[in-house]
């Protein structure tokens, strides 16, 4: 997927560039509005930062919309409602507030191109399986456990989106703080350990997270028991047994 990067702070776009091209993305990155509007190369997804040198990022989220359909997601420092308001009534599909992490933008961006998708197409997608019980809804941020849906706290739903993404892949406390809260996150470790054992008591017996002493945890998908069968429709991520 290519992404076209309006971003003036060579930190922020270095780092986001790095992260984006770990995960097969190509970016295109460029740091004045007036370059993105010049911008010649196809792209399918904007990043756009509203706190250019040139001009404010909102004409040219405004501009672009007025070109075509292309998903934009702002990044922004602003963290002022009547600025996410005014995004995304000209035309931004997604805002996104300063500090991040990198797995939060390839979330967003695979949220809006998932939404991009004919009606057809994302009826056919549905929510993603895991399992013969549990389903994520990623376009809605719901979670269903055999049919009926689970009361998650909003970063119990983050950690849970950002752990079943790999199922069975060992993530280190630094990769989930970096994903789930932010890169920038300076506060006890601790509120992980909290946030994994909520996960474990509402979805027990349906996943399992192990703690990997000195490194992080490991999310597995528990096997289908002969009382919960059928989970029929979706084509989703059946993930392997519990260790």
């Amino acid at each position: 997927m290519r992404v076209l990067l309006v971003e003036d702070d060579e930190p922020v776009a270095e780092s986001l560039r790095r992260g984006l091209l770990r995960y097969g993305f190509e970016v295109a990155w460029v740091t004045t509005g007036a370059a993105a509007l010049s911008h010649a190369e196809p792209y399918d997804v904007v990043l756009l930062d509203l706190g250019l040198p040139d001009t404010d990022g909102l004409d040219v989220c405004k501009a672009l919309r007025e070109r075509g359909d292309v998903p934009i997601i702002v990044i922004s420092a602003r963290s002022d409602e009547t600025d996410r308001v005014v995004g995304l009534e000209i035309g931004a599909d997604d805002y996104v507030s300063k500090p991040f992490g990198v797995r939060e933008v390839i979330a967003r961006i695979r949220a809006v191109m998932r939404r991009m998708q004919p009606r057809g197409a994302a009826a056919e997608a549905g929510p993603d399986r895991y399992g013969d019980r549990l389903t994520i809804d990623r376009k809605a941020a719901r979670v269903r456990l055999d049919g009926e849906e689970v009361a998650l706290a909003p970063k119990e739903y983050d950690l849970l989106a950002f752990l079943t993404e790999e199922p069975g892949a060992l993530m280190s406390r630094e990769q989930i703080m970096e994903a789930v809260w932010d890169a920038n996150w300076f506060g006890p470790t601790k509120t992980l350990d909290v946030h994994v054992a909520a996960l474990r008591r509402k979805l027990a017996g349906v996943i399992t997270i192990e703690a990997v002493r000195g490194v992080g945890f490991r999310l597995e998908i528990a096997k289908g028991d002969p009382g919960h069968q059928g989970g029929t429709g979706g084509g989703g991520k059946d993930g392997g047994g519990a260790s």
